[in-house]
This record gives structure tokens, C-alpha cells and sequence, in this order.
């Protein structure tokens, strides 16, 4: 009787083995978090470059303009011109949000309705900001709310359209469901339809606030006597192109807070419910090291 002999191989070990700093930092440098941190350091260096090269000194260093946002924040003029802007783009954009939420309401249930704002809607979108900021500038001088009217004007098609398109994005098989029960209309309004309005509220938020500030700044280059516009305004006048490009750099600033410590934040609580993507970029799979 012959007997064999069956030998088994051990299944290698998981290897522990870390790569090495050079990978590990050209991983870490190629993230989107990384690129996001980079991308500001390399403009300025771009832009610090370019500037030798230009025939005039329209474009000024990057050194001149930090200097000149130092300069106009510790004497006060970013804090008066952007509170008197920022009161006039609440009230505003709160006044729009209420008459376009109601408006856009009522253009989604209503197909008569649709009808009738629809075209208003669409002009609304693409008319020129300019054209509005001289037309209140022609009505009404240099009132106070020339610029918060043109705040509602910009923001309000936004507003309106998001809403509408959010009421008719609501299941038709539950709308048909809620009528054949006689679900109240009231019942239906709040259960059903405001809470499937989240995602197109959010985005009237933010695309409504970004026109309307755009607006608003037109419009105060035109028709104020105050705010972030009409600082821009007076250093063009001047001459300081350092100043303009400050107040811009004020502007984006502000942007990117907005954004990321308010809509970004009452986003994530609101739709907390949703499952979480996993990453919007895949991470390159690790490098076995010999």
C-alpha cells in the first residue's frame, strides 16, 4: 500500500509593510482635499509671475493687492461697505423667497398658472442685471431700496422656478393616491409635497442669493451712495485697481463661508436621512512594496 505524502504551502501573510514617504506623499498631494488647498497657491504664484510680463501696470502684484485688503479692512471700509450690502441682500432675498415661494407654489399645482408666469420666468433668468441696475437708478435715484429691489428682481425667477419644478417632481401615483383617499389638500400640501420640495428649496437658496448678489452689487454702482458696490465704484474712479480687486477677493471670500459654514452645514443636518455616498473620486488602490 503506497502512501502519499500531501504537503500544504502556508497562504502568505497580509503584508504590513507601509509604502514608502514618496508614495505616501504623492498619494496625499493628489487628493481632492489637497488639490482644493493647492489650487488658491498656485494662482497666486501664476499670477504673481504673469504680472512682470504684462506692457502696463493695470493688473497690480499680488503683494500690493494683500496689502491694500489689510489696508481697507483696519480702517473700517469692508465692515461698513459689506454690513450696508449684506442688510440690503437679507431683505431682499427674504422678500423674494416668500413672494417666489408662493408664486412658485402655485405654478406647479396649477397648469393656468404655469401658463401664465412661465415666459416671465424665463425672461427673468436671462435679463441683464445692468439693464435693471440702470432702470432703478432712472426710478428712483438714490433711494435706500433701488439695490433691494433689484435684489427680489434677480433672485425671484430662481426661486420661483426651483419651487415649481419641485411641486411637480412629487410622485404622481401618491398625488393620485392621496386624491382617490380624499386626503385634505392641506394634508397633502404638508406631507407630501413641501417635504419632497427639500433638494429644489436648496437650490433656490443658493442660486437665488448668488444672483441676487450679483445684482446687488450692479446695482449699487449705479444707484447708491453706500455698500461693497459703490466702494468698487469709487476705486475705479481713483484709479486703485489694487482696491477692485480686493473688494472681489472680500467678495469670494464671503462666498466660500456662506457656503461651506451654512448651506453646507444645514444640508448635511437636513439630509442626514440619505445614505452617505461613498467618495465622489476613487482612491487609487495601494502599491505593494517589494
Amino acid at each position: 500500500m503506497q502512501t502519499t505524502t500531501r504537503t500544504t504551502t502556508p497562504a502568505a501573510a497580509p503584508s504590513s509593510a507601509r509604502p514608502p514617504l514618496r508614495t505616501r506623499l504623492a498619494r496625499a498631494l493628489t487628493t481632492p482635499r489637497a488639490a482644493r488647498i493647492t489650487f488658491p497657491f498656485v494662482f497666486v504664484l501664476l499670477w504673481a509671475l504673469i504680472v512682470p510680463l504684462l506692457p502696463s501696470r493695470i493688473l497690480p502684484t499680488p503683494l500690493e493687492v494683500a496689502e491694500e485688503m489689510w489696508q481697507i479692512l483696519i480702517d473700517g471700509t469692508v465692515l461698513e461697505a459689506f454690513s450696508i450690502s449684506l442688510l440690503r441682500l437679507l431683505l431682499g432675498f427674504m422678500l423674494a423667497l416668500v413672494i417666489g415661494g408662493i408664486l412658485g407654489l402655485a405654478m406647479g399645482i396649477s397648469p393656468r398658472i404655469n401658463a401664465m408666469l412661465h415666459d416671465f420666468v424665463v425672461v427673468g433668468l436671462t435679463f441683464p442685471y445692468l439693464i435693471w441696475g440702470l432702470l432703478v437708478a432712472m426710478w428712483f435715484g438714490f433711494e435706500p431700496y433701488g439695490p433691494v429691489i433689484v435684489v427680489i428682481i434677480a433672485a425671484l425667477p430662481y426661486v420661483m422656478l426651483n419651487i415649481s419644478e419641485g411641486v411637480r417632481d412629487v410622485s404622481k401615483d401618491l398625488r393620485d393616491m392621496a386624491g382617490a383617499y380624499d386626503v385634505p389638500q392641506k394634508r397633502v400640501m404638508r406631507h407630501l409635497v413641501l417635504p419632497s420640495l427639500s433638494p429644489f428649496f436648496f437650490a433656490s437658496l443658493r442660486y437665488g442669493l448668488a444672483n441676487g448678489w450679483k445684482g446687488l452689487v450692479l446695482a449699487e454702482v449705479f444707484a447708491a451712495v453706500s455698500g461693497a458696490g459703490y466702494v468698487i465704484n469709487e476705486f475705479r474712479d481713483y484709479g486703485n485697481f489694487a482696491g477692485i480687486i480686493s473688494m472681489a477677493l472680500y467678495f469670494a471670500i464671503f462666498s466660500i463661508i456662506v457656503e461651506r459654514l451654512v448651506f453646507g452645514r444645514l444640508s448635511t443636518r437636513v439630509f442626514r436621512w440619505r445614505p452617505t455616498i461613498a467618495a465622489e473620486v476613487t482612491e487609487p488602490p495601494e502599491v505593494a512594496t517589494p
